[in-house]
């Protein structure tokens, strides 16, 4: 195998090499330093705390809209055929869950 490079040329090749090798070990040391490995840790549970948020507002949104839709008429008015029984289920539980206080303290 030949080599028409010079001395020079070698020389070069090697210093310019070295300093790659270096770049390359700095950049090693920062990945496996503690805070940084520490720093993505948190990016990543961030990412999925933010993630499942996200999914939970848009199943929220959309059980809130499901509701709406059922009780509120597209121009906006309630719809007294569906608010009306159960406001009266929820005044019936409330007096039960009252009276039901009431004889625990006597």
């Amino acid at each position: 195998m030949s080599d028409d490079r010079t001395p020079a040329q070698i020389e070069a090749d090697i210093i310019r090499r070295r300093e790659q090798l270096a770049l390359t070990l700095d950049e090693i040391g920062v990945r496996v330093h503690p805070k940084t490995i520490i720093g993505d840790a948190k990016a990543r549970v961030a990412s999925t705390v933010d993630e499942t948020a996200g999914r939970a507002f848009v199943a929220v949104n959309r059980v809130v809209t499901d509701v709406r839709e059922r009780f509120v008429a597209e121009d906006g008015s309630p719809r007294l055929e569906r608010v009306l029984p159960v406001a009266m289920v929820a005044v019936g539980v409330i007096g039960l869950l009252a009276v039901s206080a009431r004889r625990r303290k006597d």
